[in-house]
């Protein structure tokens, strides 16, 4: 049987874009599958399959918190990453509104957070971040005196730089901090000092439509949208209980291997790094070491990001840019013009978990070329 990976990036390419969906985890393909016949029912029924639905939804949200040292009853599945951005931010922010309606974050969050602070009801202030995308803590927090909430990444998404969240947490103990960690959850144990959190499954090799919210206990949060009658009142709609039970055995087998693969992604991801920086006029961004270990984005100068994308995709690689003129969004990236970099003629490569030395090879043998027809293409 062909993979559907292989199939999507052609013969001797590789998908290189795990940032965005991780492939799915055997753990979670084997889980989801052995669950379908038995999570199928409505979990607040006290009839025997119901009683089975919540029984793996339990279940579901134990083996979770595990992985991710919390309690289970902080975990709230939602239908998606982006759902428990939008109700971990904006339920702290409701939660304070008679003292304060401020929203605070940093320059370089994930859009997902800046749409809902924009949508929150009050003033909203970005705070700085340095030239490897890292916040400025001095500027963040005193930007963040009297504010509701404040928002900081767990590490971010374009180029890979870990936050300083238990510094900025430290230094507003009467603050509520809101950690986005989609792009972190798996790759590296959650940060301290936040009061909610949002994760998403897809990005650790679980099944896409499942997102994760984390309420600390004792945390001041109130739900930003109606409520709903179901087995958890901070989530709405119906569980879809086999996807987040093949979640959790995804997110529990990654972490369970985490060390060697973080090791293993580590060294590719330098290697990357060194030879990119071998091609004149280009432009490696993010922390080198305080990273994630899969991840890493570089810049070249006159060339266009969408072109160099199709370029490596007709040599079979699956790549993400984050630069001008994608085809998504034809907008620079806010993160690296927040960083100061080069907007134009960016690559985010993000190793998958099983992508070998080999597949890092043949992409560095093709990436010259390909950068050197584009620049050539308009006379370069």
């Amino acid at each position: 049987m062909t993979n559907p990976a292989d199939a999507a990036t052609g013969p001797g390419g590789g998908y290189l874009d795990s940032a965005s969906a991780e492939p799915l985890h055997p753990a979670a393909r084997d889980t989801l599958l052995a669950a379908l016949d038995q999570g199928y029912a409505d979990p607040r029924r006290l009839h025997r399959p119901g009683r089975n639905a919540r029984l793996l939804l339990d279940n579901a949200r134990a083996v979770l918190a595990d992985a991710l040292g919390v309690r289970p009853d902080e975990v709230t599945f939602t239908s998606s990453g982006t759902e428990a951005v939008h109700r971990g931010l904006l339920g702290l922010h409701r939660a304070r509104a008679r003292v304060s309606d401020r929203i605070v974050h940093s320059a370089v969050e994930h859009s997902a957070v800046l749409h809902a602070a924009a949508w929150a009801p009050g003033e909203t202030v970005s705070a700085p971040v340095d030239a490897l995308g890292r916040v400025l803590v001095d500027e963040l927090v005193a930007a963040s005196e009297g504010a509701a909430v404040v928002a900081l990444q767990a590490a971010n998404h374009e180029v890979g730089t870990l936050q300083p969240v238990g510094d900025v947490a430290e230094r507003l103990p009467g603050v509520p901090l809101f950690v986005d960690a989609c792009a972190a959850a798996g790759r590296v144990g959650l940060p301290t000092g936040w009061s909610a959190a949002a994760a998403s499954a897809h990005k650790w090799g679980g099944p896409a439509g499942v997102g994760v919210l984390l309420v600390r206990k004792g945390a001041r949060w109130t739900s930003p949208f109606p409520r709903d009658d179901r087995v958890d009142d901070r989530a709405s709609g119906f569980e879809n209980v086999p996807a987040a039970l093949a979640a959790a055995a995804a997110l529990q087998a990654v972490v369970a291997e985490r060390d060697e693969t973080a090791a293993r992604q580590a060294a590719l991801v330098d290697r990357v790094r060194a030879a990119v920086l071998e091609i004149p006029d280009t432009d490696v961004v993010g922390d080198p070491v305080d990273r994630l270990p899969h991840l890493v984005t570089f810049s070249f100068l006159y060339v266009d990001g969408e072109a160099l994308v199709h370029a490596l995709g007709r040599h079979g690689f699956g790549v993400a840019s984050g630069s001008a003129c994608t085809a998504s969004t034809l907008e620079p990236s806010h993160v690296l013009a927040a960083m100061g970099a080069l907007t134009h003629g960016n690559v985010r490569l993000s190793l998958a978990r099983d992508t070998s030395p080999e597949e890092v090879e043949r992409f560095l043998a093709v990436l010259p070329g390909a950068v050197a027809e584009i620049r050539a293409d308009v006379g370069l």
